[in-house]
């Protein structure tokens, strides 16, 4: 298997509940609690380092065992990349490498886009968090239409609308379109009162677009663009399936077969859902997007903001059993604003992770150290999932553990691709 990796080390400073899960309090608008102050701690440099180099070992396993047609990952410290790593190929048939500048979908991803670009607008004066759909929306209906007149635009984006976990997403994936399920919302019986449980949603969430453009005038992926994606630098950054196919460097999705990875063509069903699923970037956007998150990048987002964006909203506690690392470091967890909470290992862990055909992302980082990992890879399986966590645990000085069954010698579950028909070589650079 083909790759490349860039290793950087800088001197100094290297949807799961299937039952309600009803809150405590009221949850209307976000209140400013956030969930860790702006006091920063240093990582021990040398536990840094040591973590880097665990990484690339478990990424040389990884690629050794081809348990991914490509992936993408990046460290970023202190608002610096000190680590970047890529393995694969973009497309197993041609042979085309993966690199830093090469496009995925990011899935849920997405969301962090859409409570972001909110957030501006309600510092703009153009919408508030706690804006009521009904005086937005016209064709805005639950089954309960007292609770539906309460609805905001927190809880849509705080997953607390109320409805059964997904609701209509296999109608979804059954080609049915937005604009029709949006509005067969009141057909589906509540599970608890708006702004009382969790249920992860991907076509509800997805009304914050529409409410965008009533405020604004303007589509909901312009203002992304313009407010997001521009300033910040993420020039491969995009919405939408075409503009995937239209990247210099993009990752087909792949599945596993007895002959090896094979591409297929993307699916165009969760970008009907734009706000909750559409956005495209590579590793270099994600670096830059992580970096902001972090607070590094104040003239696009600040710290107000990211305060509101990442304040613990309702509890789901499904999330601490949901897989075995899970289980093991997670103390609490809730969902906040297009964002999950953890407490991880006593750390506050801001965390999410997205999966569509062909496709996982995961994103996450401690904000007391300004410390985060991301990682994109264009096909299924479940080991390179547990490598987010070996980074955390190594980062945090807690026992190791090998939550990707990377280290082990048994044969792995995925399949192995076909042998190129050149030589694979690896290449690598530090800067």
């Amino acid at each position: 298997m083909q790759f490349r990796t860039t290793f950087l080390l800088i001197a100094g400073a290297l949807g799961l509940a299937c039952t309600p899960v009803f809150a405590t309090t009221p949850l209307t608008t976000p209140s400013v609690s956030p969930a860790s102050d702006h006091a920063t701690q240093e990582l021990p440099p040398a536990r840094v380092k040591q973590t880097l180099a665990d990484y690339q070992h478990w990424l040389d396993r990884l690629a050794e065992r081809h348990a991914v047609a490509g992936l993408a990952t990046a460290v970023v410290v202190d608002d610096k990349v000190v680590y970047e790593h890529t393995v694969g190929y973009a497309n197993t048939v041609t042979r085309q490498p993966i690199t830093p500048e090469t496009v995925f979908r990011l899935a849920s991803l997405s969301k962090a886009f859409a409570t972001a670009v909110t957030g501006l607008l309600v510092d703009d004066g153009k919408l508030g968090w706690d804006t009521r759909l009904i005086d937005v929306l016209p064709y805005f209906k639950l089954k309960d239409m007292q609770a539906a007149s309460h609805a905001t635009v927190a809880d849509i984006l705080g997953q607390r609308l109320g409805l059964p976990r997904n609701t209509y997403d296999n109608m979804l994936e059954g080609d049915a379109p937005y604009e029709e399920l949006v509005r067969k919302l009141d057909e589906v019986s509540m599970v608890c009162g708006v702004g009382q449980c969790y249920g992860y949603q991907n076509v509800a969430f997805s009304m914050i677009g529409d409410v965008v453009l009533a405020r604004t005038g303007d589509f909901f992926y312009r203002q992304v663009d313009k407010r997001i994606f521009y300033p910040l630098g993420m020039t491969t950054a995009s919405y939408g399936r075409a503009a995937l196919e239209a990247s210099k460097s993009w990752a087909r999705p792949h599945r596993p077969t007895s002959g090896g990875w094979v591409p297929f063509e993307p699916s165009e069903t969760y970008y009907r859902v734009a706000p909750a699923a559409g956005v495209n970037a590579s590793l270099r956007d994600m670096e830059k997007w992580l970096i902001a998150q972090m607070g590094g990048r104040q003239d696009v987002l600040p710290s107000s903001l990211l305060d509101v964006l990442h304040t613990p909203g309702v509890a789901t506690p499904s999330e601490l059993r949901a897989t075995p690392w899970r289980s093991a470091r997670l103390t609490a967890a809730h969902y906040a604003l297009g964002w999950r909470v953890y407490k991880y290992g006593g750390e506050t862990l801001i965390y999410h992770a997205g999966a569509v055909a062909g496709y996982r992302t995961m994103i996450g980082f401690f904000p007391k150290y300004r410390t985060g990992v991301v990682t994109l890879w264009n096909s299924t399986g479940p080991m390179p999932s547990g490598l987010m966590p070996m980074v955390f645990d190594a980062l945090l000085g807690l026992p190791h553990v090998d939550w990707a069954g990377v280290e082990s010698n048994a044969k792995p579950a995925q399949a192995r691709p076909r042998p190129a028909s050149r030589r694979p070589h690896r290449a690598s650079r530090r800067r």
